[in-house]
């Protein structure tokens, strides 16, 4: 190492991550009178807040209008019992959802409110309650820029091209880490250390353990360094499993499957097309009813499988395990005609407040989400044609 130059670095406390989180965290300490701190990133532009949606991508708050009952407690219950969060942390969740949600409203989120000042919710994946917002595909982005702009207001340090290598501790105490300088094309003068008496460590979910995954691409994830460094994971197991197209990476969410889409497949060399849910349901009309329980039922769930909108799911699994391709056709009814008016209630119920109780698809999508198409045509996939 004779030959190497090390670039030292001293603060209070270094964020890691350069997400919605990471710009959040840095803020707030701002505002808290800690200002010797430094955010860190690999990538300013990388990361799944910044590069990942879905037809209208939610934040989960406590209800905000309406006269549905809710209450901190009722929301750190349904946390609680997706059985992956400790009680405190669900509690804590709820009651931060709210001045966190305004806080984002204040720094220009447009998250929808009514003329009485009533944020208004809807119900989200397996959500009790309407809880759920959204602005569109893009909220996390949305949330990330607004964060940004105020992290570059106060000016506060940031070193954009550091890749943290190791995190520096004795498994008892944390004393800063090791990163490297991508900025630099020599290797021997890459090597930075950061001391500090605190590390926030914002980096985001490791993407990189699934083969199939809806991580945009930029998104590695680096957990593992910080259980090398001898940190307790701790709720992190709260995985969501569901559809996605491949090509681009989006969650087939939301009114991508409200609009009741014919569920095709074929075989690999695009011969075969076979609309092969029917064959599991009664009648078109009840299978296209579970197909819409997936709009904000997305995350699998096996309490779901029987009598929910789960076995959608599994039968796709299934399809795929036989070699079998998979894809979504907007252009036409599932088995060519579907009488909206045998659907379960629930769905005939939404589409009809919709205003969508109109033929074919793609114009159901047009009335309720313009920009769930103009998303894939921005990838050169038109649902239209």
């Amino acid at each position: 190492m004779k030959d190497y130059s090390l670039e030292f670095k001293k603060v209070n406390t270094v964020i890691v991550g350069s997400g919605a989180a990471g710009f959040n965290a840095a803020c707030r300490l701002w505002q808290y009178g800690q200002h010797d701190i430094l955010l860190v990133s690999e990538n300013l532009y990388a990361g799944t807040s910044r590069n990942t949606g879905s037809d209208k991508q939610t934040y989960y708050k406590l209800t905000l209008s309406g006269d549905t009952n809710d209450s901190v407690y009722e929301m750190a219950q349904t946390l609680f019992e997706g059985k992956c969060m400790d009680g405190d942390i669900a509690l804590c969740e709820a009651a931060y959802s709210v001045p966190c949600f305004m806080r984002l409203c204040e720094l220009g989120v447009e998250f929808p409110v009514n003329r009485y000042g009533e944020y208004i919710g809807y119900k989200t994946d397996h959500d009790p309650k309407n809880r759920a917002t959204s602005v569109g595909p893009y909220t996390s982005k949305r949330m990330t820029e607004a964060l940004q702009k105020q992290f570059e207001e106060y000016n506060i340090p940031f070193w954009n091209k550091l890749q943290v290598i190791k995190i520096i501790s004795d498994n008892e105490k944390v004393y800063g880490l090791i990163g490297l300088d991508l900025s630099k094309n020599d290797e021997k003068k890459k090597y930075v250390i950061i001391e500090a008496e605190n590390v926030v460590y914002a980096t985001g979910g490791p993407a990189g353990i699934y083969a199939n995954a809806v991580y945009p691409a930029s998104q590695h994830g680096s957990s593992g360094l910080a259980f090398e460094a001898g940190v307790k994971g701790k709720n992190l197991t709260e995985w969501q499993f569901g559809l996605a197209s491949v090509k681009p990476r989006w969650n087939v969410s939301g009114t991508y499957m409200q609009v009741l889409p014919k569920v095709l497949s074929t075989d690999k060399d695009m011969n075969d097309s076979k609309e092969f849910l029917l064959d599991y349901f009664e009648t078109p009309e009840k299978m296209a009813s579970k197909l819409f329980l997936k709009g904000y039922q997305w995350p699998f769930d096996a309490r779901k499988v029987s009598e929910g909108s789960s076995i959608i799911d599994i039968l796709v699994y299934l399809e795929l395990l036989k070699g079998r391709r998979v894809f979504l056709d907007y252009r036409d009814e599932p088995n060519g005609y579907l009488d909206l008016n045998n659907l379960e209630h629930e769905a005939f119920e939404y589409l009809k407040n919709a205003n969508a109780l109109v033929s074919k698809p793609i114009e159901r999508l047009k009335i309720m989400n313009q920009p769930a198409i103009d998303f894939y045509r921005d990838f050169n996939v038109d649902l239209e044609t």
